[in-house]
C-alpha cells in the first residue's frame, strides 16, 4: 500500500507501547456520577431532572438547547442528588446533574429503530442527534451538524480519522481491533447517508494490526477502503488528513464540505452504529489512562460521569506522584488541576507525567531559525504570530491568518529557544474571539 501523508509536521515520541496491547476493560463506577450539561461544542443543555428524581440508564437528562448542541443521557440508574454548577476538566464550571448510582442499572425502554434502509436521511440524522453523538476524538462537535452540509456541497468523500496521531493514546486503536464489526456497520450507515461518496479509513502505519483487520473486513464492501498513513503528527488533524487521503487543500476560512469531504472520528462511527442500529445513546466511552507515573496503564470502557480518580484507582494508582495530569494527549490536551472531574464524551485519555517528563524550560529570545515555520502544518509563521500576540497587535495577527492555527503544538515542540508559541497564539485567538462578541 502507498503510504500517504501531508506536508510538514513532526515526529514526537509516541509512548503508545504502554497501552497499545492492553485489551479494553470495563469499569463500573463506585461514587457519584456527574453529568455536565456542556459535553460538546455549542449551546449547553437544559437539565430535564430535579433533585430527588429517579433516573434510568439511557434516560435523557439534558435537552439540546440549539442546533449546535447535543443531549446528555444518564449512564446509570439512581437518584438525582443535585443540579448545580461543577468544575470540569476544562477548568470551567458548568451546570451539572449529580446522580447517586443505585447499582441496579435499570434501563428506560429503548426500542430498536427500524432498519435504517427504510428510513429517510432526515430520520437517520435525527436518531444520531437524539442519541447525543458528538466527535469522540476530543473535539466533541455535534455529529448531526456535520452530517447536514449545505445542499450545494457535493460530498464525494467520507474520510474517517483512525490515525490517532496524539502520542500515548490508543483507545481508537483498540476499538478497531476489538469492535471491528460494529465500526464497519457504522461506516455502512454513513455510506447510506451519502451514497455517492467513497469512504476512506485513514490509519497510521504504527497500527498495522488494525490496518490488516480493517482492510480484510472492508475488502468486499464497495466504495470503502483503508488509507495507510505515515506516522506523523498531526496526521489526524482535519485539513491534514483530507490532504493526505484526497490531495485536496481546504482553503483558509473554509470547511471540509467546501472540497467535497466529511470527516468523522472512528469512535464516533462506533457511536453512530449504536444510535442508528441499536437505538442506544452515548453513555460510555473508551479512555486511555497512561503515562510513566501510572502503575498499570489501561484502556478502560467507562460510564460517562465517572470521576477520573476512579479511573486512576482502576489502574492501581500512581507509582510516582505525577507533576502534571493532562486530559487527552500531550500535544493538544489540557492540563487539569484535580482528578475530581467527570469523564465526558470528549475524554479520550488521561495522561500522567512524571517530574522528569514535565519540566517547563525557560524561554529565551527567538533566534530566527525558522524551525517553527518549517514544521507548521498550516503553513503559518508562528514566530511572527507569537510576537503580534504578545504585543496585542490583533489586526496584524489576523492578517497573517493566525486564526487558522489548529494549536497542534508542532512549533513549540520544535523551538530551540523554548518559546511558548502555541500558548501565546492561543491567547491571541481567544482575545480576538472575545472582542468579536462584544
Amino acid at each position: 500500500m502507498t503510504i500517504l501523508t501531508f506536508k510538514r509536521g513532526i515526529h514526537p515520541p509516541h509512548g503508545k507501547y504502554l497501552t497499545e496491547n492492553k485489551v479494553i476493560e470495563e469499569l463500573f463506577p463506585k461514587g457519584l456520577l456527574i453529568y455536565p450539561m456542556a459535553q460538546h461544542i455549542g449551546a449547553p443543555c437544559t437539565p430535564l431532572v430535579k433533585k430527588g428524581e429517579r433516573v434510568l440508564v439511557g434516560q435523557k437528562i439534558g435537552e439540546a438547547n440549539g442546533f449546535v448542541s447535543s443531549p446528555v443521557h444518564s449512564s446509570v440508574s439512581g437518584t438525582v442528588e443535585k443540579v448545580i454548577e461543577m468544575p470540569t476538566s476544562s477548568g470551567n464550571k458548568t451546570m451539572s446533574v449529580i446522580v447517586k448510582d443505585d447499582k441496579l442499572y435499570e434501563e428506560i425502554e429503548m426500542p430498536r429503530p427500524k432498519d435504517y434502509h427504510e428510513l429517510s436521511k432526515e430520520e437517520i440524522i435525527n436518531l444520531i442527534k437524539e442519541a447525543g453523538v458528538v466527535g469522540m476524538g476530543g473535539a466533541a462537535f455535534p455529529t448531526h451538524v456535520k452530517l447536514m452540509p449545505p445542499p450545494d456541497k457535493n460530498i464525494d468523500s467520507i474520510v474517517i480519522n483512525a490515525a490517532e496521531c496524539e502520542p500515548y493514546l490508543t483507545c481508537d486503536h483498540r476499538l478497531m481491533i476489538e469492535e471491528t464489526s460494529e465500526i464497519v456497520e457504522g461506516l455502512k450507515v454513513l455510506s447510506f447517508l451519502f451514497p455517492q461518496a467513497k469512504v476512506y479509513v485513514g490509519i497510521e502505519d504504527n497500527k498495522m494490526n488494525a490496518v490488516r483487520i480493517m482492510k480484510k473486513t472492508l475488502k468486499d464492501i464497495p466504495k470503502m477502503e483503508v488509507s495507510l498513513l505515515k506516522t506523523k503528527y498531526p496526521q489526524g488533524a482535519e485539513k491534514q488528513l483530507i490532504y493526505a487521503v484526497t490531495k485536496r487543500e481546504v482553503p483558509s476560512g473554509k470547511l471540509p464540505a467546501d472540497v467535497g469531504c466529511i470527516v468523522q472520528n472512528i469512535t464516533t462511527v462506533r457511536e453512530i452504529y449504536n444510535a442508528v442500529v441499536l437505538g442506544i445513546p452515548v453513555m460510555t466511552r473508551v479512555v486511555t489512562v497512561t503515562g510513566e507515573a501510572v502503575k498499570n496503564p489501561k484502556n478502560l470502557k467507562v460510564k460517562l460521569g465517572t470521576s477520573w480518580s476512579e479511573l486512576i484507582e482502576a489502574c492501581d494508582g500512581f507509582k510516582e506522584e505525577p507533576i502534571k495530569i493532562i486530559g487527552g494527549g500531550p500535544m493538544m490536551g489540557m492540563t487539569v488541576s484535580s482528578l475530581e472531574v467527570p469523564t465526558v464524551k470528549g475524554t479520550s485519555g488521561i495522561l500522567c507525567l512524571t517530574k522528569a517528563q514535565a519540566v517547563m524550560p525557560e524561554e529565551s529570545s527567538c533566534i530566527r531559525c525558522s524551525r517553527c515555520v518549517q514544521v507548521c502544518p498550516m503553513k503559518l509563521t508562528p514566530s511572527f504570530l507569537d510576537s503580534y500576540s504578545r504585543r496585542k497587535e490583533d489586526e496584524a495577527f489576523e492578517k497573517l491568518h493566525g486564526m487558522d492555527c489548529i494549536e497542534c503544538g508542532c512549533c513549540t515542540f520544535s523551538c530551540p529557544a523554548k518559546r511558548h508559541l502555541v500558548q501565546s497564539i492561543r491567547t491571541a485567538k481567544r482575545r480576538i474571539i472575545a472582542n468579536r462578541k462584544k
